[in-house]
């Protein structure tokens, strides 16, 4: 066993948490050392595969920086009131107030180090403020202010235990290329990821046949950071069995894939491999229903299901994956030719649909009340009959991208122990944590909550040493 470093603190995983705890520790004059589990060329945790993160838009000013929102009234009261309805009203209340009121500060404070942003929507259906970026952009710009601050990065090196002295954080163990070594440091902020890319974790949370399901991300979020925590004494919350799931290509590779989208599949419809429909696709806006229809996709008949829309749709969809639509006269063409088991049946499927639709104008912005009537399932809004060839079809399955169980922490990212009290020196940001999601969870919100309390842990670090 080696002694590695000795520095201030070891921050634990290089994605959007991480990036925030080590940037802001460095600034404030800390001594600070990255620990990454993956090579270099593969950094950045699934921040890496991400494209879009939500904001505040009344609170934050990007106007300096030469970017404007292309929804410029979204509130923090808006931004915590979706956080409450897409998670049942199951979220932490103090983290989520926390996210809310930090995140336009944050996102300027994320622009100054050198993050680059895209204003435009990715697509119709956002009811919120977004910026969307370039994962690997942002993971470098990152990288490099931090590094430009003093920060060092180590790379391939896995962070294991957690070491104490005299009931405080000393330090912690991890493997590298060279072995098992000691890092010394006065605290850590573990902000590893999740437990979503393990087969075994998959299995054990989820299901059964889960160890099938797409990793849109990285490969290395398997969990360890986690375990850790909760062997130095921090308590397990959170949602294990629930997850952000969405929708994507069928053709996506089983991990790194990143978004792989298909979007405005709300405005269509979704047909199983028996042929039937079994989701309200106009439930609510895309960016409310993505998240947990992965799931429910991936449960159905072979994993997979089929959007079918006809000619006047096509320009209200988007699609970013490696597959890609298919057109034919016929909806039974279709979606033989996108593989489904039976297409006639499908084509019948639609056809009642169409029978249970009476829209009034078409507005794909807003839930425009354009329902079904004795239609099985019903469908809430843009309920638009499927009748006017060619048609388009596209093949998509579920894709997971983080799960919402994790360690217990206040709203000062201080991992909490069993009977809620605070672990001297140990705090934890990002997807490492839990009690944030439920059910399902607001587009965008996953990047917010890891900026918002790696930032965070770092000031918190930095009066604990003082």
């Amino acid at each position: 066993m080696t002694l590695a470093t000795d520095q201030d603190v070891v921050v634990v995983g290089c994605g959007i948490a991480g990036l925030a705890a080590a940037n802001r520790a460095a600034e404030l004059g800390l001594d600070v050392t990255v620990l990454e589990k993956s090579p270099k060329d593969k950094r950045g945790g699934h921040t890496r595969y991400s494209e879009s993160f939500r904001v505040a838009s009344t609170e934050c000013d990007l106007r300096r920086f030469g970017y404007e929102f292309a929804i410029d009234d979204y509130s923090p009261d808006d931004f915590y009131r979706d956080i409450m309805s897409q998670t049942n009203g199951r979220a932490d209340d103090a983290l989520a107030r926390t996210i809310v009121e930090e995140v336009g500060p944050t996102v300027e404070w994320l622009t100054e180090l050198g993050v680059e942003w895209d204003m435009e929507p990715l697509n119709v259906g956002y009811t919120a403020a977004r910026t969307f970026f370039d994962g690997p952009q942002l993971v470098g710009a990152l990288v490099d202010a931090a590094e430009e601050a003093g920060a060092t990065f180590r790379y391939r090196t896995e962070a294991r235990e957690v070491l104490f002295e005299d009931g405080e954080v000393a330090g912690l163990r991890a493997r590298t290329d060279d072995g098992m070594a000691e890092f010394g440091a006065d605290a850590l902020v573990v902000a590893a990821g999740g437990y979503e890319s393990s087969e075994e974790k998959r299995t054990r949370y989820y299901g059964p046949e889960y160890d099938a399901m797409t990793v849109r991300g990285s490969r290395y979020n398997t969990g360890e950071g986690i375990e850790m925590v909760l062997d130095a004494g921090g308590r397990a919350t959170g949602q294990w069995g629930g997850a952000h799931m969405a929708l994507i290509d069928s053709a996506a590779p089983a991990h790194e894939g990143g978004a792989n989208r298909v979007d405005g599949y709300q405005y269509g419809v979704l047909i199983n491999d028996e042929g039937e429909r079994f989701f309200d696709e106009g439930e609510d806006a895309r960016a409310h229903t993505y998240a947990k229809l992965g799931r429910i996709i991936f449960e159905q008949p072979s994993h997979e299901a089929y959007i079918v829309i006809d000619d006047p749709l096509k320009e209200h969809m988007r699609a970013t994956g490696p597959g890609g639509w298919v057109s034919d006269d016929t909806v039974a063409g279709v979606l033989s030719e996108l593989g489904c088991d039976r297409p006639e049946r499908g084509a019948e499927t639609v056809t009642a649909f169409n029978a249970g639709t009476d829209p009034d104008e078409f507005d794909p912005d807003v839930l425009d009340g354009n329902a079904t009537d004795g239609v099985a399932p019903e469908k809430s809004n843009w309920a638009l009959p499927i009748d006017e060839p060619p048609y388009h079809g596209y093949r998509v399955t579920g894709g997971i991208t983080f799960g919402f169980g994790g360690t217990a922490t206040d709203e000062r990212a201080r991992a909490l122990d069993t009977i809620d009290r605070p672990i001297p020196g140990l705090y934890v940001a990002g997807n490492t944590t839990g009690g944030l999601f439920f059910d399902n969870y607001p587009g965008g919100t996953g990047l917010a909550n890891g900026a918002v309390f790696g930032r965070i842990a770092a000031e918190e670090v930095a009066q604990f040493l003082a």
